[in-house]
């Protein structure tokens, strides 16, 4: 799996105060005056390094000894110095150690999921399409991103931002957690429905009591794989939370920053306060009403407009799920002729409802049968 370095942060720096450095300098000072001590030989100058000591080269341990005062306001000066220096170029100095130890998982970077042949993406591609068929215009979508890849310089997985638009409970957020399953990337669903969803994609700011990174960033952090595929549902029920000054916090706010390839690339996380490469996430957004979708959002996702759910699939599926779960006879005719009979009443049964069906029949198949 090729590796990307995620964090623009130097990780693994030793956690030093000014006090622990003066007392390495201290302590290497001394040495310096012990070697001379035994050499007691002009040839040797123990403040001929950085810490700037213009002594005599012919000084002795008993001249240099009586210059303490002045050896040791080098040594504080240098100490001080280092600290600041040492605190710009660290990044993460700001952070608690609890927060530098939680990053420090990303010291080697994060891995990239990649295709490695076109026959393998054919294979994915067809078999996605063999489970959800009614959802071939978005799986098209996918296969050409993965044969993309496959003819890439490193054939690593970037799934353009997609927005399924299509009625309710036809799959469309099991379609993209089936696809995550079978690329082998995790996935994080965000609710858009939720009030806070702008604070679920980018996180809270440290200082609040619901302070936290977003589930984009937690994914990441969690499998240490940095092309994850993140889930918005009800896109276009999104709305915004206003603080006391006025400011919007919606989800637009939050999440077009990660949809921009630029913006991506060095993405500020509110929480850490640090710098993230979060340009190799696969967003699939979904809504059901395409008109209310923002325009913010549909000029920067490719749409994918999909058909109303039959009760033919919602049978074939059926079928198929039960197949792979080794349900018996009597459960699989149970759910069919449930789902025939809802047809049969004008109520069209949703993919959602179905899946509980079949969870269902998984979990009494799996009782002990009482004699």
């Amino acid at each position: 799996m090729p590796r990307i370095p995620f964090i623009d942060a130097t990780l693994g720096l030793p956690d030093q105060s000014a006090d622990l450095i003066e007392a390495r300098l201290r302590n290497f000072h001394r040495k310096l005056l012990e070697a001379a001590a035994r050499k007691n030989s002009a040839e040797t100058n123990p403040f001929d390094h950085p810490l700037g000591c213009d002594l005599e080269l012919d000084a002795s341990p008993r001249k240099i000894l009586m210059n303490d005062r002045r050896v040791n306001d080098r040594i504080r000066c240098r100490a001080k110095e280092l600290t600041l220096r040492r605190k710009r170029r660290d990044k993460l100095s700001h952070l608690t150690r609890d927060e530098r130890d939680t990053l420090g998982v990303l010291k080697d970077g994060v891995g990239l999921v990649a295709i490695p042949t076109e026959h393998r993406a054919d294979e994915l591609a067809a078999a996605l399409h063999d489970e959800m068929p009614w959802m071939a215009p978005a799986t098209e979508v996918v296969w050409h991103a993965m044969r993309r890849a496959v003819n890439s310089d490193d054939g690593i997985l970037k799934i353009p931002p997609l927005i399924l638009d299509g009625p309710p409970g036809i799959g469309k957020s099991a379609w993209a957690r089936r696809l995550a399953e079978m690329l082998g990337v995790p996935s994080s669903v965000v609710e858009a429905t939720n009030e806070n969803a702008g604070f679920a994609v980018a996180g809270v700011q440290r200082g609040w009591s619901s302070a936290t990174p977003g589930k984009p960033l937690q994914t990441i952090l969690r499998s240490l794989v940095g092309n994850p595929i993140i889930i918005v549902d009800e896109i276009e029920k999104a709305g915004s939370v206003h603080s006391s000054s006025g400011k919007s916090h919606g989800l637009a706010e939050a999440l077009l920053p990660l949809l921009e390839p630029a913006s991506s690339r060095r993405w500020d996380c509110p929480y850490f306060r640090v710098t993230f490469d979060m340009s190799w996430i696969s967003w699939v957004l979904t809504s059901n009403r395409q008109m209310l979708l923002p325009e913010p959002f549909l000029s920067r996702c490719h749409l994918v407009r999909l058909p109303q759910l039959g009760t033919d699939d919602l049978i074939s599926f059926a079928g198929r799920q039960s197949e792979r779960r080794n349900f018996s006879t009597a459960s699989q005719d149970a759910i069919v002729a449930a789902i025939w009979q809802s047809a049969g009443r004008d109520q069209r049964m949703s993919l959602r409802t179905v899946i509980r069906m079949l969870d269902l029949a998984e979990t009494l198949e799996a009782r002990p049968l009482l004699h």
